[in-house]
């Protein structure tokens, strides 16, 4: 019997093309839910979005890459359940047999609940949303963004370069702050503003109004922002929900160890993971992360003995400038500008505390940017109200 990929994604693909590169030599299925190609998500909010790139060049893999890799591609299947006594896996054309199982089914996109009936409510996810959302763009919608994070900053980036009314919707009080820290994302958000986006941070959607199509969002403070258009970026849970019944620990992401080993001859990779790990377990919704789990992995499914290890980063494109982030930023880690500042067109910030260099946030700066992420993978001291110190030798 073959091995299975459920997820024909990023993590799913990377993994197949890692398990061939080690020599694997098993008949490999990939299951994926979309009719479409497989394909990469980071463009769909940036040149995707603005017309730059278009479906053939987003493409993960081509038809002749697959076929060398020797796998069997079942677009538009959804896989609707899981009986691992049986080795299979329930799909909504039938049932699939497995002898090994790959879990590779990412994540959803949350919803404001109550609008799912109005039209002009958009998540961003699939290639299809990043379409929708293109052509309501081009037809100078107003629109407004809820959620502050990364894929917000870059949809309401995006929708100003059409031109368009763009207001931005979070609780928190700065843009992106559990990624960048309050004070960066306070500058971040200024950046917008100049840009010509209007935030309306530290507020919540009370409602949406709208009979059959969305009209406007109405706060919690009672404020009214009319919208053509509505774009929904506040955050993801795990794509679990075909497991339900499984006996599977799904709570929150599909339990595994370290070497992402869940069961019984079963794996996951990617969005989905719940890797164990010294701080527990815990999801990393990194692009990187999908193609280094992908090659622990096929080092595991071969005889090897690696682990996950993560090493977190995560970069985003707006106002025309890269935006990258290593490490982690912790709300009790104390910042230090190693290039630039708050104000200055490029700069490089750390974060650390406990001793130790614990993330860099760069914005532009590529040059000094990559010098910061070296300390930082080098294990640089840090010393309070000085920053950063390299390891003693």
């Amino acid at each position: 019997m073959s091995t299975v990929v459920v997820g024909a994604a990023l993590a799913g693909v990377r993994t197949v093309q890692a398990l061939r590169r080690s020599g694997y030599d098993a008949p490999i299925t990939m299951i994926g839910a979309e009719p479409h190609a497989p394909y990469d998500r980071p463009p769909l909010s940036k040149e995707f979005l603005l017309g730059k790139l278009g479906a053939e060049d987003v493409q993960l893999i081509d038809a002749d890459a697959l076929a060398a890799l020797d796998v069997q591609l079942l677009s538009a299947t959804r896989a609707t359940g899981l009986d691992v006594a049986r080795r299979e896996v329930t799909t909504d054309q039938g049932r699939v047999r497995f002898e090994t199982l790959i879990v590779a089914t990412g994540s959803s996109p949350r919803l404001l609940p109550g609008t799912q009936h109005l039209r002009g409510v958009h998540a961003l996810r699939t290639i299809d949303d990043a379409v929708a959302i293109r052509d309501a763009f081009a037809a100078e919608a107003r629109v407004a963004v809820v959620g502050g994070g990364f894929i917000g900053a870059e949809v309401a980036s995006s929708a100003r370069q059409f031109g368009l009314d763009v207001t931005v919707v979070d609780p928190l009080p700065a843009l992106m702050m559990r990624g960048v820290g309050p004070a960066v994302g306070a500058a971040l958000a200024n950046r917008h503003r100049d840009n010509g986006v209007r935030m309306r941070l530290g507020r919540c959607v009370s409602r949406v109004d709208g009979s059959d199509r969305v009209e406007r969002l109405v706060l919690d403070d009672g404020t009214v922002i009319d919208a053509d258009v509505v774009v929904v970026g506040i955050g993801v849970d795990a794509a679990v929900g075909w497991l339900a019944g499984s006996g599977l620990d799904v709570a929150g992401g599909i339990a595994c160890d370290a070497s992402l080993h869940v069961g019984d001859g079963i794996y996951a990779v990617g969005d989905v993971a719940r890797v164990a790990g010294a701080h527990g377990q815990r999801r990393f919704e990194h692009w990187t992360n999908a193609g280094e789990q992908a090659v622990v992995l096929a080092d595991v499914l071969t005889g090897g003995q690696r682990t996950y290890a993560p090493a977190p980063y995560v970069w985003s494109e707006q106002l025309g400038t890269r935006l990258q982030v290593w490490g982690e930023v912790r709300p009790q880690d104390e910042l230090h500008y190693l290039h630039g500042d708050a104000d200055a067109d490029e700069f490089v910030a750390a974060f650390g505390g406990d001793g130790a260099l614990r993330a860099v946030v760069a914005y532009g700066a590529r040059r000094e940017a990559m010098q910061a992420q070296k300390m930082l993978r080098s294990g640089a001291m840090w010393e309070a109200g000085r920053g950063p110190v390299a390891q003693p030798e």
